[in-house]
């Protein structure tokens, strides 16, 4: 087996074992979520429509740089134009996740006028790439969804552009996308943020009923 092809195998393996976790967090309820990972040339993704709890390193799709199928059956969700902009724009990035959390879901709603959700003060921030100390502010822009994806991609491009050091991007009332330099660190990424969206709105949730502030 030639070295890409290993790499290959190791990628889906390594993404239908991390789809599997997150369907087993309920963070892909029904056919929803995509992921996808990079190796050479060619990228894996989730077809659409596919139940992430029952995913297969054979359910993979493999495409190339455009995104035309080149292995596999089914065809790629629609979405797959934005892993493609987040791997041109985040050359670095080699795995692509997108999950349907309950809490992202609140907190990318909560968050849509201000255009970002801020994460400050965290010792879990350390668990993101590149960031060695809890006084750090995370930035994860939040993008108004729309089923036009040529208006999407622009608006993602932009906020790839205007914030290089975010780890994710939101997408109002719909989900999060984080990514990595493996498909571990992709997993790392969003284990971390998931975790940030249920602590901060839970603090907001205890604000607005007049709990009090346990947080400084």
């Amino acid at each position: 087996m030639a070295p890409e092809e290993r790499s290959l195998q190791s990628e889906a393996e390594s993404l239908c074992a991390t789809a599997l976790w997150c369907y087993a967090r309920g963070w892909v309820p029904a056919t929803s979520g995509n992921f996808s990972a990079r190796a050479g040339e060619r990228i894996l993704i989730t077809p659409s429509g596919l139940d992430k709890g029952t995913l297969q390193p054979a359910d993979l799709l493999e495409v190339d740089d455009e995104g035309s199928v080149v292995a596999g059956s089914g065809r790629p969700s629609a979405e797959i134009a934005l892993h493609l902009l987040l791997y041109r724009a985040r050359p670095q990035a080699d795995a692509i996740l997108h999950v349907h959390s309950v809490w992202n879901t609140l907190i990318s709603r909560y968050y849509a006028a201000q255009g970002h959700v801020p994460l400050e003060g965290y010792e879990i921030l350390k668990g993101l790439s590149g960031v060695t100390t809890h006084a750090y502010l995370e930035r994860v822009p939040v993008l108004e969804n729309t089923q036009d994806y040529a208006i999407l991609s622009a608006q993602l491009a932009d906020a790839l552009a205007q914030n290089p050091a975010a780890h994710g991007v939101l997408l109002s009332r719909h989900g999060l996308y984080t990514w990595g330099q493996s498909v571990a660190e992709a997993r790392r990424h969003l284990e971390a943020l998931e975790f940030l969206f249920e602590v901060e709105m839970r603090r907001l949730f205890s604000q607005e009923a007049n709990m009090p502030d346990f947080l400084p």
